[in-house]
């Protein structure tokens, strides 16, 4: 058997491994910490568009002149005028210059000679403006140094110049515009006798327009008869030799043609129209 004093001892030195060991875990302790909570996922933000850089909103200013421009007339105004003369431009030229008598009298030459399509209409044009041109030149000349300069170096304002313009055109209009046409035209307006410089231009231009279609057609009746005068001589002929299928015009055209290349008509013809105009 076993003693009762080792029992005892034994179980003293257990008890005293016991102690050690629950001292050590009293002076460490073991506690755990509590656990942190997840943190909810957060929500997916959305993409930012790439930052473009600012451009400055740029600015235009249109001005028209220098700003001491007279004020009378506004610039706008001033435009809209200019874009509506040169609209009607080719209507002025033709109503209110030499070239409605030059193109009505050619004309009458090529329908005497007997050739419709020759000179073209676009030959006979050019010839009647550059005719225009010449005869109107001291006109414009007029015009340019009574109205068109001094507007432009700021001596006049629009309303005086546009009066100086006119004064030159009526003089040229009135000049080759007979008195009958005018009075007739007075009679239409209701107006009475009224003095040359107080014609106004809506009475003026109509007369001169009428005047030069009848100068032009009695021009153009001048011009008919030498030819007229052929036709009739080649027509004669013809029948008296009993060459009755033989078209007279095959025949009177290269006369006519000969005499006027013989007595150089083109000359005539325009010299004739020139000298009307200055007389």
């Amino acid at each position: 058997m076993i003693p009762v004093r080792k029992i005892s001892r034994l179980l003293l030195m257990v008890l005293v491994l016991l102690g050690g060991t629950l001292h050590s875990f009293a002076q460490t302790p073991t506690t755990p910490s509590a656990p942190i909570a997840p943190s909810a996922p957060a929500a997916p933000t959305a993409p930012r568009p790439p930052s473009v850089p600012s451009i400055p909103t740029p600015l235009v200013n249109l001005q028209i002149g220098n700003g001491n421009e007279r004020q009378n007339l506004s610039t706008a105004i001033q435009i809209v005028v200019v874009m509506t003369l040169l609209t009607l431009a080719p209507s002025l030229i033709m109503l209110m210059t030499s070239f409605t008598r030059i193109v009505i009298v050619l004309g009458f030459v090529r329908t005497a000679l007997g050739v419709p399509s020759a000179p073209a209409n676009q030959l006979l044009i050019g010839l009647s403006l550059f005719l225009t041109f010449f005869i109107m030149a001291p006109v414009w000349q007029d015009i340019q140094s009574q109205a068109l300069t001094p507007y432009m170096n700021e001596q006049i304002d629009s309303n005086e110049a546009m009066d100086r313009a006119i004064a030159p055109i009526r003089t040229f209009m009135l000049r080759q515009t007979r008195p009958g046409e005018v009075d007739f035209f007075l009679d239409l307006a209701g107006m009475g006798r009224t003095a040359v410089n107080d014609l106004p231009m809506r009475v003026v231009l109509p007369a001169f327009v009428v005047s030069e279609l009848r100068t032009a057609f009695q021009m153009g009746f001048l011009i008919f008869i030498p030819f007229l005068v052929i036709d009739f001589l080649v027509a004669s002929t013809l029948m008296s030799m009993g060459m009755m299928m033989m078209p007279p015009t095959m025949v009177a055209l290269p006369l006519k043609l000969l005499l006027f290349v013989l007595v150089d008509g083109w000359q005539l013809v325009i010299r004739s129209l020139v000298q009307s105009f200055a007389a």
